[in-house]
Protein backbone atom coordinates (compact mmCIF):
# COMPACT_ATOMS: atom_id res chain seq x y z
CA UNK A 1 0.00 0.00 0.00
CA UNK A 2 1.16 3.39 -1.12
CA UNK A 3 3.15 5.31 1.92
CA UNK A 4 -0.05 8.23 1.86
CA UNK A 5 -2.79 5.56 1.70
CA UNK A 6 -1.84 3.49 4.61
CA UNK A 7 -0.99 6.87 6.82
CA UNK A 8 -5.19 7.53 5.75
CA UNK A 9 -5.98 4.35 6.81
CA UNK A 10 -4.78 4.42 10.06
CA UNK A 11 -6.10 7.85 10.63
CA UNK A 12 -9.09 5.61 11.72
CA UNK A 13 -7.39 3.11 13.67
CA UNK A 14 -6.29 3.32 17.08
CA UNK A 15 -2.70 3.98 18.23
CA UNK A 16 -0.69 1.61 19.50
CA UNK A 17 -0.40 1.18 23.53
CA UNK A 18 3.49 2.67 24.51
CA UNK A 19 5.70 1.09 26.37
CA UNK A 20 4.34 1.25 30.73
CA UNK A 21 5.26 3.45 32.79
CA UNK A 22 7.36 2.42 35.48
CA UNK A 23 5.56 4.89 38.26
CA UNK A 24 1.49 4.38 38.40
CA UNK A 25 -0.39 7.41 37.56
CA UNK A 26 -3.75 8.84 36.86
CA UNK A 27 -5.69 10.53 33.47
CA UNK A 28 -7.35 13.38 35.80
CA UNK A 29 -9.44 14.79 32.82
CA UNK A 30 -11.15 12.12 30.29
CA UNK A 31 -14.47 11.44 29.11
CA UNK A 32 -15.27 7.47 28.80
CA UNK A 33 -19.18 8.17 27.51
CA UNK A 34 -17.34 9.71 24.49
CA UNK A 35 -15.18 7.21 23.59
CA UNK A 36 -15.55 3.77 20.47
CA UNK A 37 -15.13 1.39 23.64
CA UNK A 38 -16.08 -0.17 26.59
CA UNK A 39 -15.65 1.33 30.12
CA UNK A 40 -13.71 -2.06 31.20
CA UNK A 41 -11.70 -2.29 28.19
CA UNK A 42 -10.72 1.47 28.41
CA UNK A 43 -9.38 1.03 31.65
CA UNK A 44 -7.83 -1.99 30.91
CA UNK A 45 -5.83 -0.49 27.97
CA UNK A 46 -4.85 1.98 30.28
CA UNK A 47 -3.64 -0.02 33.68
CA UNK A 48 -1.69 -2.07 31.01
CA UNK A 49 0.68 1.00 30.40
CA UNK A 50 0.60 2.15 34.24
CA UNK A 51 -2.91 4.30 34.08
CA UNK A 52 -4.49 2.72 36.94
CA UNK A 53 -6.78 4.95 37.75
CA UNK A 54 -9.24 8.12 35.32
CA UNK A 55 -11.42 11.13 36.59
CA UNK A 56 -14.72 10.61 34.42
CA UNK A 57 -15.84 14.09 33.54
CA UNK A 58 -19.91 14.62 33.14
CA UNK A 59 -20.21 17.91 31.63
CA UNK A 60 -23.80 18.34 30.95
CA UNK A 61 -26.53 16.26 33.48
CA UNK A 62 -27.20 13.06 31.74
CA UNK A 63 -23.60 12.50 31.32
CA UNK A 64 -23.07 14.06 34.86
CA UNK A 65 -25.35 11.34 35.97
CA UNK A 66 -23.80 8.40 33.91
CA UNK A 67 -20.31 9.53 35.55
CA UNK A 68 -21.29 9.23 39.05
CA UNK A 69 -22.85 5.54 38.13
CA UNK A 70 -19.64 4.89 36.39
CA UNK A 71 -17.15 5.59 39.43
CA UNK A 72 -19.41 3.68 41.60
CA UNK A 73 -18.79 0.91 39.38
CA UNK A 74 -15.64 0.69 38.96
CA UNK A 75 -12.93 1.58 41.66
CA UNK A 76 -10.56 3.21 39.06
CA UNK A 77 -12.46 5.87 38.17
CA UNK A 78 -13.35 8.71 40.10
CA UNK A 79 -16.04 10.98 39.04
CA UNK A 80 -16.20 15.12 38.04
CA UNK A 81 -19.85 16.71 37.89
CA UNK A 82 -20.24 19.94 36.26
CA UNK A 83 -22.54 22.22 33.85
CA UNK A 84 -19.93 22.77 30.66
CA UNK A 85 -19.95 26.77 30.87
CA UNK A 86 -21.73 26.01 27.21
CA UNK A 87 -23.62 24.23 27.97
CA UNK A 88 -25.20 26.36 30.99
CA UNK A 89 -24.79 29.07 27.64
CA UNK A 90 -26.95 26.64 25.90
CA UNK A 91 -29.37 26.17 28.68
CA UNK A 92 -30.15 29.74 29.65
CA UNK A 93 -30.44 30.56 26.13
CA UNK A 94 -32.75 27.89 25.15
CA UNK A 95 -34.98 27.10 28.45
CA UNK A 96 -34.46 29.98 30.45
CA UNK A 97 -32.64 30.78 34.16
CA UNK A 98 -35.18 28.77 35.77
CA UNK A 99 -33.78 26.18 33.15
CA UNK A 100 -30.63 26.20 34.51
CA UNK A 101 -31.31 26.76 38.26
CA UNK A 102 -32.91 23.53 37.96
CA UNK A 103 -29.56 21.59 35.81
CA UNK A 104 -27.65 23.45 38.71
CA UNK A 105 -29.75 21.68 41.55
CA UNK A 106 -29.35 18.54 40.20
CA UNK A 107 -25.83 18.31 39.71
CA UNK A 108 -25.31 19.97 43.22
CA UNK A 109 -27.20 16.83 44.37
CA UNK A 110 -24.36 14.36 42.31
CA UNK A 111 -21.58 16.20 43.64
CA UNK A 112 -22.71 15.30 46.83
CA UNK A 113 -22.23 11.61 46.67
CA UNK A 114 -18.87 10.07 47.61
CA UNK A 115 -17.46 9.04 44.13
CA UNK A 116 -17.58 12.45 42.71
CA UNK A 117 -14.52 13.72 43.64
CA UNK A 118 -15.06 17.04 41.65
CA UNK A 119 -16.82 19.95 40.30
CA UNK A 120 -16.34 20.50 36.66
CA UNK A 121 -15.74 21.03 34.49
CA UNK A 122 -16.83 24.01 34.61
CA UNK A 123 -15.89 27.91 34.04
CA UNK A 124 -15.68 29.46 31.02
CA UNK A 125 -15.36 29.32 27.06
CA UNK A 126 -15.48 32.57 25.13
CA UNK A 127 -14.47 30.77 21.90
CA UNK A 128 -17.64 28.79 21.05
CA UNK A 129 -20.35 30.78 23.06
CA UNK A 130 -20.61 34.35 22.24
CA UNK A 131 -21.14 37.49 23.88
CA UNK A 132 -24.72 36.82 24.33
CA UNK A 133 -23.63 33.55 26.87
CA UNK A 134 -21.23 35.49 28.94
CA UNK A 135 -23.74 35.94 32.14
CA UNK A 136 -24.68 32.62 31.71
CA UNK A 137 -21.30 31.54 31.79
CA UNK A 138 -20.22 33.48 34.90
CA UNK A 139 -23.47 33.00 37.00
CA UNK A 140 -23.10 28.89 36.55
CA UNK A 141 -19.38 29.18 36.97
CA UNK A 142 -19.82 31.23 40.38
CA UNK A 143 -22.13 28.52 41.29
CA UNK A 144 -19.95 26.08 40.93
CA UNK A 145 -17.22 27.33 43.14
CA UNK A 146 -19.61 27.69 45.63
CA UNK A 147 -20.26 24.21 45.70
CA UNK A 148 -17.17 23.54 45.35
CA UNK A 149 -16.08 25.03 48.72
CA UNK A 150 -19.81 23.74 50.37
CA UNK A 151 -19.40 20.25 49.58
CA UNK A 152 -15.19 20.37 49.77
CA UNK A 153 -14.81 19.14 46.60
CA UNK A 154 -11.79 20.11 43.78
CA UNK A 155 -12.79 22.63 41.27
CA UNK A 156 -11.84 21.75 37.85
CA UNK A 157 -11.37 24.91 35.22
CA UNK A 158 -12.42 24.52 31.77
CA UNK A 159 -10.92 28.40 30.65
CA UNK A 160 -10.78 29.11 26.80
CA UNK A 161 -10.24 32.53 25.30
CA UNK A 162 -11.11 33.97 29.24
CA UNK A 163 -7.96 34.00 31.43
CA UNK A 164 -8.72 37.03 32.99
CA UNK A 165 -12.40 36.93 33.82
CA UNK A 166 -11.74 32.96 35.29
CA UNK A 167 -8.65 34.91 37.67
CA UNK A 168 -11.17 37.60 38.26
CA UNK A 169 -14.12 35.56 39.06
CA UNK A 170 -11.79 33.26 41.50
CA UNK A 171 -10.60 36.10 43.41
CA UNK A 172 -13.74 37.49 43.83
CA UNK A 173 -15.55 34.43 45.08
CA UNK A 174 -12.32 32.94 46.13
CA UNK A 175 -11.24 29.82 45.32
CA UNK A 176 -11.86 26.19 46.79
CA UNK A 177 -9.00 24.41 48.51
CA UNK A 178 -8.39 22.51 45.64
CA UNK A 179 -8.85 24.09 41.89
CA UNK A 180 -7.71 22.37 38.92
CA UNK A 181 -6.71 24.42 35.40
CA UNK A 182 -7.79 21.65 32.99
CA UNK A 183 -5.83 21.07 30.01
CA UNK A 184 -3.83 24.42 30.86
CA UNK A 185 -3.63 27.23 28.25
CA UNK A 186 -2.47 29.94 29.90
CA UNK A 187 1.28 31.39 29.43
CA UNK A 188 4.20 31.95 31.53
CA UNK A 189 2.81 34.65 33.52
CA UNK A 190 -0.68 33.09 34.17
CA UNK A 191 1.71 29.82 34.95
CA UNK A 192 3.72 31.84 37.96
CA UNK A 193 0.16 33.15 39.03
CA UNK A 194 -1.10 29.76 39.52
CA UNK A 195 1.55 28.69 40.96
CA UNK A 196 1.70 30.95 43.57
CA UNK A 197 -2.31 30.85 44.48
CA UNK A 198 -1.61 26.65 44.99
CA UNK A 199 -4.12 25.99 41.75
CA UNK A 200 -2.69 22.61 40.09
CA UNK A 201 -2.41 22.75 36.39
CA UNK A 202 -3.13 20.30 34.06
CA UNK A 203 -1.55 19.11 30.88
CA UNK A 204 -2.59 17.74 27.67
CA UNK A 205 -1.68 15.98 24.14
CA UNK A 206 -1.86 19.35 22.95
CA UNK A 207 2.05 20.36 24.47
CA UNK A 208 3.70 17.85 22.38
CA UNK A 209 1.88 20.00 19.21
CA UNK A 210 4.68 21.61 17.16
CA UNK A 211 2.80 25.23 17.71
CA UNK A 212 2.26 24.84 21.21
CA UNK A 213 5.87 26.28 22.12
CA UNK A 214 4.33 28.85 24.31
CA UNK A 215 2.42 25.84 26.09
CA UNK A 216 6.05 24.54 26.77
CA UNK A 217 7.33 27.43 28.25
CA UNK A 218 4.63 27.66 30.71
CA UNK A 219 5.20 24.22 31.13
CA UNK A 220 8.56 24.86 32.05
CA UNK A 221 7.52 27.42 34.28
CA UNK A 222 5.17 25.87 36.31
CA UNK A 223 6.53 23.86 39.77
CA UNK A 224 6.61 20.03 39.45
CA UNK A 225 4.44 19.70 42.68
CA UNK A 226 1.23 21.42 40.78
CA UNK A 227 1.33 19.48 38.03
CA UNK A 228 -1.14 16.94 36.51
CA UNK A 229 -1.24 14.63 33.49
CA UNK A 230 -4.50 14.39 31.14
CA UNK A 231 -5.52 13.42 27.87
CA UNK A 232 -8.85 14.84 27.37
CA UNK A 233 -9.95 11.94 25.41
CA UNK A 234 -11.38 11.41 22.98
CA UNK A 235 -10.09 15.01 22.03
CA UNK A 236 -6.30 16.51 21.98
CA UNK A 237 -4.24 13.11 20.96
CA UNK A 238 -0.70 13.57 21.34
CA UNK A 239 2.15 13.72 18.47
CA UNK A 240 2.65 11.61 16.36
CA UNK A 241 -0.78 9.89 16.65
CA UNK A 242 -2.41 13.96 16.11
CA UNK A 243 -5.98 13.10 14.64
CA UNK A 244 -6.72 9.83 15.56
CA UNK A 245 -8.57 8.34 18.48
CA UNK A 246 -7.29 9.51 22.15
CA UNK A 247 -7.71 7.44 25.06
CA UNK A 248 -6.33 7.03 28.87
CA UNK A 249 -3.39 4.53 27.83
CA UNK A 250 -1.95 7.46 25.75
CA UNK A 251 -1.19 8.74 28.88
CA UNK A 252 3.04 7.62 29.20
CA UNK A 253 3.11 10.02 25.68
CA UNK A 254 2.08 12.66 27.05
CA UNK A 255 4.32 12.21 30.10
CA UNK A 256 7.18 11.88 27.96
CA UNK A 257 6.99 14.73 26.41
CA UNK A 258 6.10 16.85 29.68
CA UNK A 259 9.55 15.52 31.07
CA UNK A 260 11.60 16.18 28.55
CA UNK A 261 10.50 20.00 28.81
CA UNK A 262 10.63 19.75 32.38
CA UNK A 263 14.29 18.50 32.34
CA UNK A 264 13.15 15.55 35.05
CA UNK A 265 13.16 11.93 34.11
CA UNK A 266 9.63 10.31 33.71
CA UNK A 267 10.34 8.25 37.02
CA UNK A 268 10.72 11.91 38.89
CA UNK A 269 7.77 13.34 37.08
CA UNK A 270 5.50 10.43 37.41
CA UNK A 271 6.35 10.09 41.29
CA UNK A 272 5.16 13.87 41.21
CA UNK A 273 1.96 13.91 39.03
CA UNK A 274 1.04 10.81 41.00
CA UNK A 275 1.18 12.10 44.36
CA UNK A 276 -0.09 15.62 43.18
CA UNK A 277 -3.71 13.95 42.14
CA UNK A 278 -3.68 12.11 45.22
CA UNK A 279 -3.51 15.58 46.95
CA UNK A 280 -5.96 17.42 44.11
CA UNK A 281 -8.70 14.86 43.97
CA UNK A 282 -8.13 12.27 46.65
Amino acid sequence: MPKSAKAKAEQHLPPPLPEPLAVPVTDSHTHLDMQDTTVEEALTKAAAVGVTRVVQIGCDVARARWAAKTAAEHEAVWAAVALHPNEAARIDGVEGAAALDAALAEIAELAGLHQVRALGETGLDYYRTGPEGTAAQQRSFRRHIALAKELDKTLVIHDRDAHDDVLRILREEGAPRRTVFHCYSGDVAMAELCAAEGYFMSFAGNVTFGSAQPLRDALAAAPPELLLVETDAPFLTPTPFRGRPNASYLIPVTLRAMAEVKGLSEEELSRHIAANTVRAFG
